[in-house]
């Protein structure tokens, strides 16, 4: 490829107030807190804005309220050069909000989240419409599932027709039905998502995910249409499944966590930023493995995505490309 890649995503917006604490309340229980703030964030803007921020040309489909918050999540998009015109605003509709409590220990930090939908859940397959004529312009279709279900199937199903990829981040985990699963080329689950989604668990021992659980994970889903099976194991990194091998790709570990929140968002931008410039399918997990270490050591959501610049610093520090870093010259 000899420009940038052009990568839609239609997805979420949603502010993300988020509360620090030592200790996560229990039931009838009250607790101090550390700090609060507030981050811009939403599963589909955050991977619009990685993607962005990585040197892609990415235009981003969704839907805000007409409130305050709405204005502030349209503000880090468009200034990274996120094309946001097709983003819709819902008079009288609240935007979405993710309530987050961040529990913070000496050097770890673990999130729970509460998303209220808010207008992203009232996106129609009419409003996205404009997708049909203008898709076979791009070179990867990004989908998640915090808009409605059947503005994704007809998005994917425009995206095949077209000859265009389409990855399916399936997040929050829900029942999908088969007909999205056949348009989709790649599908990025975390572990939990991967049981939820086959009603297969999956075990670990030792040294990791048990290699049988995630084989038969990826077979159950390929039986279903889906190309090509990456899961996302946290500490244990990721790993692309095929018919007879597992390729591993090691978590890359800072020396501090300070958020995770965004962490599978900015794995799942780099990826398809990295596949459309034409790296392998592992040097492109090694290139999100690298770009999601360095969000989970900053806070927030959007504030905590890096740029392609710290991201290649980073690759070169730890000596873990695995490829030649040229072949990223096309974003810069």
């Amino acid at each position: 490829m000899h420009r940038k890649p052009r990568i839609l995503v239609v997805g979420s917006f949603v502010m993300d107030v988020i509360a620090a604490t030592e200790q996560v309340p229990q039931s009838s229980q009250t607790v101090y807190g550390k700090s609060f703030h507030m981050a811009p964030g939403g599963k589909g803007a955050n991977q619009a804005l990685q993607c962005a921020r990585l040197g892609a040309d990415v235009t981003m489909m969704g839907c805000v309220g007409d409130d305050l918050f709405g204005e502030k999540l349209l503000e880090i998009p468009r200034a990274a050069g996120v094309d946001v015109s097709h983003v819709l605003v819902r008079p009288g509709v609240s935007s979405g909000v993710g309530h987050v409590t961040l529990e913070v220990t000496e050097h770890t930090a673990q999130n729970r989240i509460v998303v209220i939908p808010g207008a992203n859940q009232t996106l129609t397959v009419e409003e996205a419409a404009w997708i049909r004529d203008e898709i076979a312009a791009y070179d990867m279709v990004l989908l998640q599932l915090e808009v409605p279900l059947a503005v994704n199937r007809a998005v994917a199903r425009w995206a095949r027709e077209a000859g265009v990829p389409v990855m399916l981040n399936p997040a929050p985990a829900t029942d999908l039905d088969d007909e999205l699963l056949r348009l989709v080329t790649y599908l990025t689950p975390n572990e939990q998502e991967a049981s939820a989604e086959t009603g297969l668990p999956l075990g670990a021992d030792e040294n990791g995910p048990l290699r049988a659980d995630l084989q038969k994970i990826a077979a159950a889903l390929w039986d279903k249409g889906v190309e090509n099976v990456i899961i996302t194991l946290g500490g244990s990194g990721s790993a692309v499944v095929g018919a007879d091998s597992i390729r591993y790709v090691p978590c890359v570990h800072m020396d501090h966590v300070a958020d995770p929140t965004a962490a599978g968002d900015s794995f799942v931008g780099a990826l398809s930023v990295g596949l459309t410039v034409g790296l392998s399918q592992e040097a492109a997990l090694s290139f999100a493995s690298h770009t999601a270490a360095i969000t989970v050591s900053r806070m927030g959501a959007m504030p905590s995505l890096p740029t392609l610049d710290e991201v290649i610093h980073l690759m070169r520090d730890r000596n873990g490309q695995g490829f030649d870093l040229s072949a990223l010259d096309v974003l810069k």
